[in-house]
């Protein structure tokens, strides 16, 4: 299996919700089927099936997080030494050329990706754009709205 990229946090991150769904989740679905189980007749049990669905999908998830923690290659962004490339784990701040707006994102692994705190996947259409340029040179990216450029402004690794 490929090696999965995380930054520090995010398989920080990750290692919790399998604490949680082990420690918390995974407890607590038992005992709502062992509840479901002592209302009598499971073949038209509501709440049992609501329980044994509810127990799949964490014992499934367990699994996913699992897997993702034991393939991960985790890089922490302080430690890089990619002298001004952008890189996974780098915070790009770039100049939209059609609007002025300016922006910055991190690029981060597939699980960490949440845009609305500047997280963006390794495999979205910026972060593939923006791999391996430097602060001044123009990254092109095609978007669902048409060809987009942006400046880069700054690479920073923190």
């Amino acid at each position: 299996m490929n090696k999965i990229p995380l930054t520090v946090i995010g398989a920080e991150k990750l290692r919790e919700e399998l604490h949680r769904l082990k420690t918390v989740d995974r407890p607590s679905v038992i005992a709502a089927i062992a509840e479901a189980r002592s209302h009598g007749d499971l073949s038209e049990n509501a709440e049992y099936d609501a329980a044994k669905e509810r127990q799949g999908f964490i014992e499934g998830r367990i699994q996913e997080v699992e897997g993702k923690l034991s393939n991960a290659q985790i890089i922490d962004p302080k430690l890089l030494d990619a002298d001004g490339r952008c890189v996974f784990g780098a915070t790009v701040e770039m100049e939209d050329q059609d609007s002025g707006d300016t922006v910055t994102y991190q690029i981060v692994g597939e699980d960490e990706a949440d845009i609305k705190v500047g997280k963006i996947s390794v495999n979205s259409p910026v972060a593939r754009a923006l791999i391996g340029k430097y602060a001044g040179d123009i990254a092109q990216v095609q978007a669902p709205g048409g060809m987009r450029e942006y400046e880069i402004i700054d690479v920073r690794y923190e």
